[in-house]
């Protein structure tokens, strides 16, 4: 909660500074923009990846772990934008990315027969570089001098080039989370526009839901202990068109 409170923080303060900064200009930058249907650019990001766990329904009655919870983590991505204008404010808009990403898995065991009951957590680390191919329809608003507002939504597919769906487990101890390497989520999100006088630079925050469950159940309490796990992602962009 405090990371996506910063990261709300930190893109209004980005959104405002920007804002103040278009409304400085006497002059419209770019001001045929809008009337281009076709655009290209790029764009890089801040991500912040996590897992929604669902238990399985006997976890609570397994002799020593009593809870799994994840961690999450930053990673960043990188993109190519393409953005065709159907209607003068609404567009649709595809960004392929390479997106590099980390979780954690903790595992919380008590030690059987011990009425301390000492909690002894286990981490798995979770790693994916996700080729990704989001396909969102943007609704742009009427430009303010330099300055212009929008909303998304979407759905986005997902391969995890990192998946280690078909590594062969030999012990309970060294045994990786095996996940499903494809992924199908829905992105919604909120950005806003610079039109400076050779690009128009864009900040954008959005959030995906995963639908697909990503676990690959196994005979090892890592994934017995777990009924469904889907991601989510927190990711603040930063884009370059011209």
């Amino acid at each position: 909660m405090k990371l996506k409170l910063f990261l709300l923080t930190l893109f209004i303060a980005l959104l405002s500074a920007g804002y103040l900064g278009a409304q400085e200009s006497s002059n419209d930058n770019l001001p045929k923009y809008y009337n281009t249907k076709l655009h290209f650019g790029f764009t890089l990001g801040i991500n912040k990846s996590d897992f929604i766990i669902h238990p399985a329904k006997g976890l609570y009655l397994m002799d020593s772990l009593k809870a799994v919870r994840s961690v999450p983590d930053y990673g960043f991505n990188i993109g190519i934008v393409c953005e065709y204008a159907f209607m003068k404010y609404l567009c649709i808009r595809f960004v392929p990315d390479l997106s590099f990403a980390a979780r954690t898995l903790v595992y919380s065991f008590v030690t059987p027969h011990d009425t301390t009951r000492k909690w002894v957590d286990q981490k798995k680390l979770v790693e994916s570089t996700f080729v990704e191919f989001p396909l969102d329809l943007k609704l742009r608003s009427k430009r303010l001098h330099n300055f212009a507002a929008y909303m998304l939504a979407g759905s986005k597919y997902s391969i995890d080039m990192a998946s280690q769906k078909d590594v062969n487990n030999t012990n309970a101890q060294d045994a990786v989370v095996k996940l499903r390497k494809n992924d199908w989520s829905v992105d919604v999100g909120a950005g806003a526009e610079f039109f400076l006088p050779y690009f128009k630079f864009g900040m954008e925050l959005k959030y995906s839901y995963g639908f697909k469950d990503l676990i690959v159940h196994d005979q090892y309490i890592y994934s017995t202990s777990i009924e469904k796990l889907n991601s989510k992602m927190v990711l603040l962009s930063f884009t370059f068109e011209g």
